[in-house]
């Protein structure tokens, strides 16, 4: 009776916390009262192409702090999932390969992940994840609006030139041969 207490207990704090993190995915800090997510103002994915990129400050797995700014002058990815993310986990090991395979390039991928700090490492370490990983809550949910993904959806990613502009984006899992292309197209004098 007292295991079946406790299985009951964790289910209920589970359920609560997935409750209390979809409601804030469903209505951030920043949209108005009343909107919906899927008509909540925020630029789209194909509107911030070609401008700037939005600044953040987030921290990393062992709790330094990383801002977007830190990654000018190069190539990078900026590459939003979860470890509830199964289309996110399946692309990890591929971002880990072409990290490998640009790192001589000054390209850099970068995980976003929606996540405590200590789970998102462990898990990290768990895949053998090869490249920097960015961790939090809310702010990382707000991070991910302001570079254009306005449902929230993962996994997501920015392809950020050496200048800081924007120049791709994708929703879903990332096909590697059109990444690799868009890197490469980047990289080219």
């Amino acid at each position: 009776m007292r295991k079946h207490v406790l299985i009951m207990t964790v289910v209920a704090i589970v359920a609560a916390s997935s409750g209390y993190f979809l409601a804030m995915l469903m209505n951030p800090a920043d949209a108005p009262a009343g909107t919906s997510p899927d008509f909540a103002p925020g630029p789209a994915m194909q509107d911030l192409v070609g401008q700037r990129r939005p600044d953040f400050t987030l921290q990393d797995t062992h709790g330094a702090s990383v801002s977007a700014s830190d990654f000018d002058g190069k190539v990078w990815l900026a590459n939003f999932w979860a470890t509830w993310c199964a289309p996110c986990v399946e692309e990890m090991p591929m971002l880990s390969r072409l990290q490998q395979e640009f790192a001589g390039d000054d390209v850099k991928i970068v995980g976003i992940a929606i996540d405590d700090a200590q789970r998102a490492r462990e898990f990290a370490g768990d895949l053998g994840v090869g490249y920097d990983v960015l961790v939090g809550q809310t702010d990382v949910v707000l991070a991910g609006r302001r570079f254009g993904n306005a449902t929230g959806m993962l996994p997501f990613s920015v392809l950020i030139d050496e200048t800081g502009l924007i120049r791709w984006t994708y929703l879903g899992a990332l096909p590697r041969e059109e990444l690799v292309e868009q890197i490469q197209l980047l990289l080219e004098p």
